[in-house]
């Protein structure tokens, strides 16, 4: 066994990960990264990155079968799905070097491709290295939730982590998990000339607003996208080419293919965490509000930590490390300014309260102003006109925003600036938007909240017949 002593041990190469080792190493601590899978993590190989990429083909191809009200006619697309994938693995190469173990050991960082497990609360180790470590950073991520249902066993299926290497195009996709995940892929796949059926045993979208999440359901209906509701999975059969899905009420779901996309587990598995005095909870890795484990030279961060699971919120974890490990810093971890969206067409985003759980905590207190896209002027110039936005209000400032329609996930972006400074909507009003842009549905909704103080406030009015009869 080879020793190794360092300043900061981080486990695992994600989003999070990454953003410890660089920032740590850069500001001069000695550093060493254990990696026993793919540099970059689950975001760049099978999530965020490929996802998007793939949804990006099923956009082009929906263009192309509806640019009629352009004035381009429209055209049956020719789907090459395999290429389509070759395009998603072209993204993938294209920011991997940034990932890279080569950039990251030129910031100075020691980087093993090893997966680490913990011998003692101090020591780690990652193949034949055994590591001591002042502060050691768990960043290992999550993987696909795969339930025990029976059956599934001896059937082929696929997830997040496999379904970017499939070249074949599905006849018909059976997708088992109405989540962002199922709902993302439904589209992409519908696009690309698929059957899909989406089978959820709650709810679709069912931790998004009922409104917003009704607009993309219906949106991903129109589209053909089977989703069927309330159905618990029982047992699943058959083989390679003819899947069955069978559920509890007795209806039968036939494909070619399945994807589960039922959610994710913490990747904790590996790490002997008791031999650490590590304590786990039902979602991950037991933290405190600096992203402390009970053992107090340990930390997690990201989807191990057991809250919300998000590459953002993996990098956003990074920088209260940085601040608590290097400096020793106070730092704490905060949610109420965390931003996520879902990327069908239209988009899903939320940040903060939705308007259910601000009534549940403030009551009366709370206001909702609402603004939708088919009064936006650069919506309608491009035919995107379905959605709304609407924010939720307490004391003249906002706790919470919902938005559904196009480029969603970039206008939240303002909302969670608001939450984290603690803004008021007079600052938001106070912006001045280009004209025409979809951004300026953020300055509307904030008129939207003001104008009936003004235009409905009989003392606004009073005062304004005064000022015109006596100034000159």
């Amino acid at each position: 066994m080879k020793e190794l002593k360092t300043d900061i041990l981080v486990i695992g190469a994600g989003s999070g990960g990454l953003s410890v080792a660089a920032g740590a190493a850069q500001m001069g601590a000695d550093v060493i990264l254990l990696e026993g899978h793919k540099m970059g993590g689950d975001c760049l190989n099978f999530g965020c990155v490929p996802s998007k990429a793939l949804i990006a083909s099923g956009k082009m191809a929906y263009g192309q079968a509806h640019s009629a009200p352009f004035g381009v006619a429209d055209v049956v697309p020719q789907v090459d799905y395999a290429a389509a994938k070759d395009h998603v693995q072209g993204v993938i190469a294209q920011i991997e070097p940034m990932d890279s173990q080569e950039r990251f050991e030129g910031f100075g960082v020691k980087v093993i491709r090893e997966f680490g497990t913990f011998l003692s609360p101090t020591q780690v180790q990652a193949g034949e290295n055994v590591i001591t470590a002042r502060r050691v950073v768990i960043a290992t991520g999550s993987s696909p939730l795969v339930p025990p249902i029976p059956g599934l066993d001896s059937v082929p299926f696929y997830t997040n982590e496999t379904i970017f290497d499939l070249k074949e195009k599905p006849d018909h996709l059976l997708i088992i998990g109405g989540g962002p995940i199922g709902m993302e892929m439904a589209q992409a796949h519908i696009r690309l000339g698929c059957k899909v059926t989406v089978i959820e045993g709650a709810k679709a979208l069912g931790k998004d607003d009922p409104e917003a999440a009704a607009l993309i359901l219906e949106t991903l209906r129109a589209e053909g996208v089977d989703i069927q509701e309330q159905a618990m999975v029982a047992q699943i059969r058959g083989s390679a080419g003819a899947v069955e899905v069978v559920t509890q009420n007795g209806d039968i779901f036939a494909g070619t293919h399945l994807l589960m996309a039922a959610g994710r587990k913490a990747n904790v598995e590996r790490l002997n965490l008791e031999a650490a005095g590590i304590d786990r909870t039902r979602t991950g890795i037991k933290v405190d509000d600096a992203l402390r484990t009970t053992n107090r030279k340990v930390y997690a961060i990201g989807d191990v930590a057991g809250g919300l699971q998000f590459t953002h919120v993996a990098a956003y974890h990074a920088g209260i490390i940085i601040r608590s490990a290097l400096f020793g810093l106070p730092s704490k971890a905060k949610t109420a300014h965390i931003p996520w969206a879902t990327y069908t067409d239209p988009e899903l985003a939320q940040v903060g309260l939705t308007e259910a759980q601000a009534r549940d905590q403030h009551g009366d207190a709370t206001e909702v102003a609402r603004f939708d896209y088919h009064h936006n002027d650069r919506a309608i110039s491009e035919r995107k006109t379905k959605g709304f936005i609407k924010v939720m209000v307490v004391k003249g400032r906002p706790v919470g925003a919902t938005i559904v329609g196009h480029q969603a996930g970039e206008l939240i972006n303002l909302w969670s600036l608001a939450l984290a400074n603690n803004l008021k909507m007079g600052q938001i009003a106070a912006m001045v938007s280009p004209y025409p842009t979809i951004g300026e549905l953020n300055k509307r909704v904030a008129g939207a909240y003001f104008s009936p103080r003004l235009f409905e406030n009989q003392t606004v009015k009073r005062v304004v017949r005064f000022v015109q009869r006596w100034i000159p």
